[in-house]
């Protein structure tokens, strides 16, 4: 788990993780478009995701495709939830989102 709270402590590595999110099988240079770093720190955040489990790769030819993995980030969530608190903590965040969206509409 220490590795995944790693990972996630970058704010690159999460954005990284959102790319990979929205768009499954994508590349290094897909990623790497997202960002004014070097293609090599794109691969050095990669690698910490990788190697926290939080994004799977495949080669396919000459490119490598990125897959978001969820599994982690589960298991932390269920290690401090119990289902009741689940369900009021999706609740409430569904509230707190809607606020959000309110508060930017009338500003």
């Amino acid at each position: 788990m220490d590795a995944v709270f790693r990972a996630l402590a970058s704010e690159s590595r999460r954005r990284i993780l959102d790319i990979v999110k929205d768009r499954p099988g994508c590349s290094v240079n897909h990623v790497a478009g997202f960002f004014d770093e070097s293609r090599i720190n794109v691969m050095k955040h990669l690698r910490v995701l990788e190697e926290a489990g939080l994004v799977h790769s495949e080669k396919q030819g000459r490119t490598r495709q990125l897959y978001f993995n969820c599994v982690p980030i589960q298991m932390i969530h269920e290690r401090w939830t119990t289902e009741y608190s689940a369900m009021w903590a999706g609740r409430l965040t569904k509230v707190k989102y809607r606020v959000e969206t309110k508060r930017g509409n009338d500003g």
